[in-house]
């Protein structure tokens, strides 16, 4: 074998010609000095079309490469530029690296494994580059992905949410696929343009082939789904709907503990720090107590909880009717689909003569919801799948943080999550 087929195969060029290499023992770096073979000549950079020679554009250039042990690597190279029909004079393309990039493919295939599977300080720590170097790298890496492959494809059943990613209010909408569990798109955004913008990339043909769409009841998905996927079947998701139960509740609970305070010895002043506040005694501070007995499932009661909400029956009874009506909600998602029917509309019907304001407007809310209420009982669907890509998501946030914008971020996400997971080079 030939010794520039070795290092061809060592630097992990291919379609090029190494010209020579040399050792820097100062900077302690192998320079190798590389051009591209005739075939691959006089293409542009960005669209990769043939194109004349325009000028030599600003001289040679260098890009990283993959460390020999612990000896950096650098590819030198002339930059000259093409007068592409398309895009104008650009610096042509070079088989080793990607257009604009300062690293060599390699090197980027293997910063985007180690970052989806190592830590933040071990990237950085191994490959000598900083955050933000490794951020643009993914997000190069991710558009190629993306070209590779269409994401879109056989899409049927979709769950839509949003997942907060800074502080301020800062929100991703996610689209997943219920069928296969990946992450299909995400944007920053959580409002109707947001989402539209989804609907326009997926194409009206393909919103024609949605069949079933699950989200947390938020109005200005509804209108979206509506408007662009008029056929799909809208489906609640179960655990939101009885989160408002929940919250109801503890509205219930909050206006019973004021209550409570605001009566004689429900309360003493407490002087700390030459400031005073007041805590509640004896049956308010009881009731402050009771909201984790409250939120459980019946099930899940230990002893001294199911002794509180005994307590709770004899003492609050609109307290304890607001408790049997979120465990109502609870358990029309336990039925069949037949049985559940009537079960809810019983439940609106106790809910709006129970004379308790939070249940009162809840049942309206529900009443709204009712047919995809239903959908999600019959058809089986939650967004369980969706939370448990934004609990992930909220992982990779944290990995992410120091990226300049959340670009780096979704791709990182869709690396991660996306189904098409980088792979190391020359790796199968």
């Amino acid at each position: 074998m030939r010794w520039v087929s070795v290092w061809r195969g060592l630097l992990g060029v291919e379609n090029a010609v190494v010209e020579s290499v040399d050792y820097d023992e100062v900077g302690d770096v192998v320079i190798a000095y590389v051009r591209p073979r005739r075939a691959s000549k006089g293409r542009c950079g960005v669209c990769g079309v043939r194109a004349p020679w325009y000028d030599r554009g600003q001289g040679r250039r260098r890009w990283r490469g993959l460390d020999f042990g612990t000896t950096r690597v650098l590819l030198e190279s002339d930059a000259p530029r093409v007068g592409c029909p398309v895009h104008g004079p650009t610096v042509r393309a070079v088989p080793w690296a990607r257009h604009g990039a300062g690293h060599t493919r390699a090197f980027d295939a293997t910063v985007a494994w180690l970052v989806v599977h190592c830590s933040k300080s071990a990237v950085t720590e191994l490959m000598r580059i900083a955050w933000r170097t490794v951020g643009a790298i993914i997000a190069r890496v991710w558009a190629d992905t993306e070209n590779a492959h269409d994401r879109f494809a056989d899409l049927r059943r979709l769950g839509v949410d949003e997942v907060s990613y800074k502080k301020g209010h800062k929100y991703l909408t996610v689209v997943v696929d219920h069928d296969s569990g990946r992450l299909v798109w995400a944007a920053p955004g959580r409002d109707k343009a947001t989402l539209g913008k989804f609907f326009d990339a997926l194409g009206e043909q393909r919103c024609r082939q949605i069949s079933h769409v699950s989200a947390d009841g938020a109005d200005w998905i509804s209108a979206v789904i509506s408007r662009r996927c008029p056929q799909a079947t809208r489906c609640a998701d179960p655990f939101h709907v009885v989160s408002w139960a929940t919250e109801a509740l503890d509205e219930v609970r909050r206006e019973a503990w004021n209550t409570a305070r605001r009566r004689v010895g429900g309360s003493r002043t407490d002087q700390q720090g030459g400031r005073s506040r007041q805590i509640a005694t004896g049956h308010a501070q009881a009731l402050k107590r009771a909201r984790w007995a409250l939120g459980k499932n019946p099930e899940n009661l230990t002893t001294r909880q199911r002794a509180k909400l005994d307590w709770i029956a004899r003492t609050e009874p609109e307290l304890h009717r607001a408790y049997l009506l979120k465990e109502g909600l609870r358990l029309v998602f336990r039925l069949p689909y037949d049985e559940a029917v009537d079960a809810l509309d019983g439940w609106i019907g106790w809910a709006r003569r129970c004379r308790i304001p939070a249940f009162v407007h809840l049942q309206r809310r529900i009443v709204k919801h009712k047919a995809s209420i239903l959908a999600a009982i019959e058809h089986g669907l939650s967004n369980g799948r969706i939370e448990s890509v934004n609990t992930k998501i909220r992982l990779i946030t944290r990995v992410a943080f120091g990226f300049h914008s959340p670009t780096a971020l979704i791709a990182l996400a869709m690396l991660n999550l996306g189904g098409h997971r980088p792979t190391l080079p020359n790796r199968n």
